[in-house]
């Protein structure tokens, strides 16, 4: 067996894992949960689907924004395509069929392989650092396993980081050197400040938008919840923990690594049941939003013959 094919083996082994262990937990404790789950009331399950949904659009956006900056200026419908339906590529076990659906469609719109890759890396790179940045908020609540304070020099430390890792020159420094290392012709074009600061400000409101949908779900099964609970353990703990699941690359869209991390937190305020609950629903309207957007990009595609051949 060769290596490609024995990593590919394990990643899918460690799926099967992760399932098996999610559906166990699950099960030991249906009867709890399906209660809770009877307690949600379908238009806070409706609002947090739209809520859900605007995670991929906002993203799409941001996403726009680099591959401009990087020299392609992609109409909003064939831009739709290329990102809904290459997104479907994170759950399958691995971190670059994404990338490769993307830069395969992107080329029938006559957009350079290459600046598609690096456009799609740059924004599971920034897409993860943003949800990092704005989790940081919850990691405290998530290491004392418990309400915690958000001290000021925890929030400090995140922006200072991020406008390290955020400065133009570093990024470009950055994305050069790993043109290099493949040996490929360096970019066109080098990103600007200012497509950077904005593609992030769209994913930043990505993660926000997702969050508040986890956190409108917590609301409808824990009434009493304080603010503090809702936007610490909701919004941004969705984004450390959606964070920590895009780091996981054995495992495809970070199952069981976000859900496992977003209970943690869910935790600290509300009964184990409700928690499991609201992430059951949470990860099943995800997969759903991301069915929905990529149902619209798909007929698009192969419309117009970006999908399959042509003909």
């Amino acid at each position: 067996m060769t290596r490609g094919r024995a990593l590919v083996a394990v990643r899918y082994g460690l799926l099967v894992l992760v399932l098996a262990a999610v559906v166990w937990a699950l099960a030991r404790n249906w009867g709890e949960v399906s209660a809770e789950l009877g307690r949600m009331s379908w238009p806070v399950v409706v609002l947090a689907l739209v809520l859900t949904c605007g995670a991929p659009v906002f993203t799409l956006v941001g996403w726009r924004v680099l591959l401009a900056d990087l020299g392609t200026t992609l109409h909003l419908a064939p831009a739709a395509s290329v990102f809904f339906v290459g997104q479907l590529g994170k759950y399958v076990p691995g971190s670059v069929w994404t990338v490769l659906a993307q830069a395969e469609m992107g080329a029938r719109l006559q957009v350079p392989r290459r600046r598609m890759a690096v456009t799609g890396l740059l924004s599971i790179g920034l897409a993860i650092l943003c949800g990092s940045l704005l989790g940081v908020v919850a990691l405290p609540r998530l290491l004392a396993r418990g309400s915690s304070p958000v001290t000021a020099w925890v929030v400090v430390a995140a922006l200072v980081l991020g406008a390290v890792l955020l400065w133009p020159p570093l990024l470009n420094g950055i994305v050069a050197r790993g043109l290099r290392v493949l040996r490929r012709e360096p970019l066109e074009h080098r990103l600007g400040g200012r497509a950077i600061g904005v593609t992030c400000a769209w994913f930043t409101l990505a993660w926000v938008s997702a969050g508040a949908g986890v956190a409108v779900l917590v609301r409808d099964l824990q009434p009493d919840a304080s603010l503090a609970d809702l936007v610490v353990a909701g919004v941004c703990g969705f984004a450390l923990a959606s964070a920590a699941g895009q780091l996981s690359v054995l495992v495809p869209a970070g199952v069981g690594v976000r859900d496992g991390v977003l209970a943690l937190l869910l935790v600290t305020f509300m009964p184990l049941s409700a928690a499991t609950a609201v992430v059951v629903v949470a990860r099943f309207l995800a997969v759903v939003a991301d069915l929905l957007v990529a149902g619209g990009g798909w007929a698009w595609g192969r419309r117009h013959h970006l999908l399959g051949s042509p003909g």
